[in-house]
């Protein structure tokens, strides 16, 4: 009443104030001018519901059509609303309140489909102008609605953001903007975190152009941190040891990826519909043979973060949960497109293509989920599974790349052996023939290698034979396989 610019202190902990953003991708500033359309001309005061694109585009969207109006915007998050009916309705009161002395607008956000009916509930006790931010557009209630769908930026309005707010910098080609667009979905106010953050490192070194891309990582890791386990890679394509066939296929994979902006956008498969452009592969053989090592080579080969999801921890025996696990993952790789690798495929797929009860037609709609989210998602997902067997033909249709990893021979035995140990340790009299004999898996050979140089270190010498067929017997004991007499024949004593 006496003109003191605050909101009322109950709200302090409830609300956030939306800041317009001065840059918008000019589909979403047409959505903007929707909303002020609706708040200056809407008899009755609908409910305004925003769909589509993510939470930082729908929340920059509404703060800008408040700002065409020169009314604040305040977001309220769904998950914060009381539950009893009493304590909604005070809140609802000193909204109103807070409503009729600022003229601020309310921007409710919807961020699981379980707050649905505490927002609805919500929206219906609330006069005066409201808008609700969420991923799909909400039941019809008594309260009329209407409902802008907001776009994504396309791949030229990502650009031109991306202009606008680096300048004129020499150092940053168009061809990295291009890859930036391609690989990471940012808004404005993310992509300015990023130019800033970027500039701080690349100070004084000219470096501006590797350091965006490290810095577009660093952000969209974030939305994926607390749900899948990260694993930071640094092994290249020397690391691998497999026939030449499926290093063929791999770098057939890197290849889609990189590429992938340029033929679905520049050369318009795109445009004839978003089914089948996602890159799903799926990683088939023994334990062992080197499918997360594959993995972390193509990470470390595109630049990308890899992330570990185990999907026998997504995997819930309550209907629907298993498809809410894998659309939170999804939705929070979206923006940076990593690499998923989904361990233990098996958890999840299987032969039911025949519906024999509801446990075979519920686990029928997961696996459906899990391709479909594959088949639209903008990076690289893997599956891995020991049995390939066990995955349904109409399953694998659905998968662009099937990688089979076999159990390596004696020559494979080899030279994985030869290029185990780091150059900085210090081996003696070593015989990777000899080793070779160990009819055993990489995974194996890699945790008999540790093992051996423990105990070389442990003795104060270089890694030797005798410290290696400890290792292995150790190794055998651990995996219940017998050291036969013809694996250690021509082992030196």
């Amino acid at each position: 009443l006496v003109g003191a610019p605050t909101i009322d202190r109950r709200l302090h902990t409830l609300v956030d104030h939306l800041e317009a953003e001065p840059l918008l991708p000019a589909g979403q500033q047409v959505c903007a001018r929707q909303v002020a359309a609706w708040a200056a001309s809407a008899a009755g005061m609908p409910l305004l519901a925003l769909v589509g694109a993510d939470r930082a585009t729908r929340r920059a969207v509404a703060a800008a059509g408040g700002d065409l109006l020169g009314r604040p915007v305040y977001e309220l998050r769904a998950a914060d609303l009381p539950g009893g009916a009493d304590e909604r309705e005070t809140l609802v009161r000193i909204w109103e309140r807070e409503a009729a002395l600022s003229g601020s607008v309310l921007l409710l956000t919807l961020a699981d489909p379980a707050e649905e009916a505490t927002a609805m509930a919500f929206a219906e006790q609330v006069q005066g102008m409201l808008m609700l931010a969420a991923d799909h557009a909400p039941p019809a209630g008594r309260r009329s609605q209407r409902r802008i769908d907001i776009p994504p930026a396309t791949h030229a309005e990502q650009a031109a953001l991306w202009h606008g707010m680096l300048g004129t910098h020499a150092d940053v080609t168009n061809e990295r903007i291009d890859q930036l667009t391609a690989q990471f979905t940012f808004g404005p106010r993310e992509i300015r975190g990023v130019v800033q953050a970027a500039q701080r490192v690349a100070d004084g070194n000219g470096a501006l152009d590797a350091a965006l891309w490290q810095a577009c990582r660093s952000v969209a890791r974030l939305r994926l941190d607390g749900l899948a386990q990260r694993i930071d890679s640094c092994v290249g394509w020397d690391d691998l040891v497999l026939p030449e066939a499926q290093h063929a296929t791999l770098r057939q994979i890197a290849a889609h990826v990189r590429r992938r902006s340029q033929v679905y956008d520049t050369w318009g498969f795109a445009a004839r519909g978003e089914r089948g452009l996602g890159i799903g592969a799926l990683f088939a053989g023994p334990s062992g043979t080197g499918k997360t090592l594959a993995a972390e080579v193509l990470a470390n080969e595109l630049q990308l973060d890899l992330f570990r999801i185990d999907l026998s921890a997504v995997v819930s025996k309550y209907i629907g949960e298993t498809e809410k696990n894998l659309r939170r993952i999804f939705d929070a790789a979206e923006a940076g497109g990593a690499i998923l690798l989904f361990d233990e495929a098996d958890a999840l797929f299987g032969k039911r293509s025949d519906v024999k009860d509801s446990h075979d037609r519920y686990a029928n709609i997961e696996v459906s989920y899990l391709l479909q989210r594959m088949e639209s998602y903008r990076g690289l997902a893997i599956l891995t599974s020991n049995l390939k067997g066990n995955i349904d033909a109409a399953f694998l249709r659905r998968i662009r790349f099937v990688v089979n990893f076999p159990f390596p021979d004696a020559n494979q035995r080899a030279a994985i052996w030869r290029r185990i140990f780091p150059p900085p340790t210090p081996i003696d009299g070593l015989d990777a023939d000899i080793l070779a004999r160990l009819n055993i898996a990489g995974g194996n050979i890699r945790a008999i290698a540790l093992n051996a140089a423990f105990l070389a270190a442990d003795a104060g010498e270089p890694v030797r034979m005798a410290h290696l067929l400890a290792a292995a017997r150790s190794e055998y004991q651990k995996i219940e396989k017998p050291l036969t007499d013809a694996e250690l024949r021509g082992w030196p004593c």
